[in-house]
């Protein structure tokens, strides 16, 4: 078992007796909010993540027992560093070729390096999160070592997330590690040009976050609070290290955006589409802070495709109806979108919208346009059944439905899909 695992208080865990649940609860949130921080950190000490990691996850441990005996410390970030700095100071004894790396840990106190510091110290956990999306590892490596050491999720969390055996996540994860170690992959923000291409690596790992926590296999169509939640957490903590990159705003108001949308999207179980959706229920303070972000990223003029998704998905949110959205608006803004992102799935997103201002015998041509890389994804398979169904070409629609419910593994999509069959 990792260890990191058996020390992250559960995050849905119910704690026995009041005083065990206040220290476990102001724990969680703590590790929560520090524990990434606290191991780059560490890293950037030492120079090594899984000492870094093991050391904060023996820490947690250790805050686990000692808060629940003794109470919460008045300042339980500083504990908690503390506590991970003597961990990785004992685990580098071991080493004698780390005997410079002493020297470094020995440096840091909680006064020095307290956790939550004030709003001038840089935040750790945004190097960290560049060193786990760094080029050299590929992108399932960089996913899952994001979800591992930034977010803390255990591997048993990432394998249910990611839809692959524990065993394999934990293979990946460890192989990530020793491959940073080997490759010198450094904890650092990059500067210049790099900073652009390196920036989209991270914020497209976490979208791809966001989007694990919704329409899990076999699962309903209610999301993964906590993964979602941790997602959008991590877009707001890059998009504040980061206040003059425009892309990283761009990515929080459009999570912001779609979280406002959560408690509409499904009923009872079940998958509510936009159409069909009670706007009432959408999350009116989420969508102010959405837009506040879309303007402040807007402000900072320089345009690119996060800040499109992010427009894009507030033509949606500024509509009162679905017949009141400005589709015209929203096809222009897919044009803008292609000259950033040239793949598929933007390309039948646009089809969607194409529909709406050109009807349906338009938008099928581009559709049937993408079956090349797209014919094993069911969501072409459900648009082609829509744009078929619209043209009243009623037996290919089912068969389209038929083929998008076969590939999906969501029982939600799946018993959607069902009810809209004909025969």
């Amino acid at each position: 078992m990792n260890p990191t695992d058996a020390a992250t208080p559960p995050r849905s865990a119910a704690p026995d007796g009041e005083g065990v649940a206040a220290s476990d609860h102001q724990l969680a949130r703590l590790v929560r909010d520090e524990s990434a921080r606290i191991v780059g950190i560490l890293t950037a000490a030492t120079g090594n993540l899984d000492v870094a990691e093991e050391a904060t996850a023996e820490a947690i441990e250790e805050a686990l027992r000692a808060w629940r005996q003794h109470g919460v410390p008045t300042r339980p970030g500083g504990w908690l560093l503390q506590a991970a700095r003597h961990n990785a100071l004992d685990r580098l004894r071991r080493e004698t070729r780390y005997r410079e790396k002493l020297e470094a840990v020995r440096a840091l106190t909680a006064e020095d390096r307290h956790p939550t510091g004030g709003d001038d110290e840089p935040d750790e956990r945004v190097p960290l999160l560049f060193g786990c999306c760094h080029p050299a590892l590929a992108p399932e490596a960089q996913l899952a070592l994001t979800l591992r050491a930034v977010l803390g999720v255990t591997t048993a969390q990432i394998a249910r997330a990611t839809l692959e055996p524990e065993s394999t996540v934990g293979q990946r994860i460890s192989r990530a590690k020793r491959k940073m170690a080997a490759v010198g992959i450094p904890l650092g923000i990059p500067e210049g040009a790099e900073r652009v291409d390196r920036l989209d690596i991270v914020l497209t790992v976490v979208s791809v976050l966001y989007d694990a926590a919704h329409l899990r296999a076999g699962a309903d169509a209610v999301a993964d609070r906590d993964l979602a939640d941790d997602a959008l957490w991590l877009a707001r903590v890059v998009a504040e290290a980061l206040p003059r990159e425009a892309e990283a705003a761009g990515l929080h108001a459009l999570l912001l955006l779609h979280r406002a949308r959560e408690p509409a999207r499904s009923r009872g179980g079940d998958l509510v589409l936009l159409d069909a959706q009670d706007r009432s229920l959408w999350d009116a303070a989420l969508i102010a802070r959405g837009r506040a972000e879309l303007n402040r990223a807007a402000a900072l003029r320089s345009p690119g495709r996060w800040q499109l998704h992010a427009a894009i998905a507030a033509c949606h949110v500024d509509a009162p109806t679905i017949a009141d959205t400005d589709w015209v608006q929203m096809l222009v803004l897919y044009d803008m979108l292609r000259g950033y992102d040239g793949s598929p799935i933007v390309a039948l997103n646009r089809a969607v919208v194409l529909s709406r201002v050109a009807g349906a015998q338009a938008a099928l041509a581009d559709v049937d346009a993408l079956a090349g890389p797209l014919s094993r994804y069911h969501l072409w398979h459900a648009v082609r059944a829509r744009l078929l169904r619209d043209l009243g070409r009623e037996a290919e629609a089912d068969e389209a439905d038929r083929r998008a419910a076969e590939l999906t593994s969501n029982v939600a999509e799946q018993r959607l899909l069902a009810a809209r069959r004909t025969h």
